[in-house]
């Protein structure tokens, strides 16, 4: 389910774990990797792309930041995305236990997984959510 990387094995269960909501608006659906979303490739097919990345900028490294750290940094990758002509739909990610706070997110779509995990190491994220035309969720960790 996601590529090799140099995580605690508690971190990736977190994340296979996180309810990644979009809040598309043609209606909210929720993601979770390894599991097909009807709503996704609706989406993919609306927006006529083959590829998205769900990815937040919030809390880099699992390090939890104060409110004003994730507004800025959720703010750069807002920039960032529109800066490269991509199409974003906002999100929050929820751990399903409540044991980490909730992270703005976004669906950027037409990014694949590369384009993905580039952008995650310049926003210092340990991992992203890269979909295909499977519209199968699968875990990208980012770290070396």
């Amino acid at each position: 389910m996601f590529e090799s990387g140099k995580l605690a094995p508690e971190l990736i269960e977190a994340y296979q774990a996180t309810h990644y909501r979009v809040d598309d608006p043609a209606g909210s659906f929720v993601l979770r990797i390894g599991v097909y979303s009807p709503d996704l490739a609706s989406c993919h097919a609306r927006y006529d792309v083959e590829h998205s990345v769900y990815i937040t900028a919030w809390n880099p490294f699992s390090r939890q930041c104060s409110s004003a750290e994730n507004a800025e940094a959720e703010n750069k990758l807002n920039q960032t995305v529109e800066a490269m002509g991509l199409v974003w739909i906002p999100g929050f990610g929820t751990n399903p236990d409540g044991e980490w706070p909730g992270e703005a997110s976004l669906l950027v779509l037409g990014l694949d997984g590369d384009g993905g995990q580039r952008l995650a190491h310049q926003f210092s994220q340990n991992a992203v959510v890269g979909i295909g035309l499977d519209a199968i969720p699968k875990l990208l960790v980012c770290v070396e």
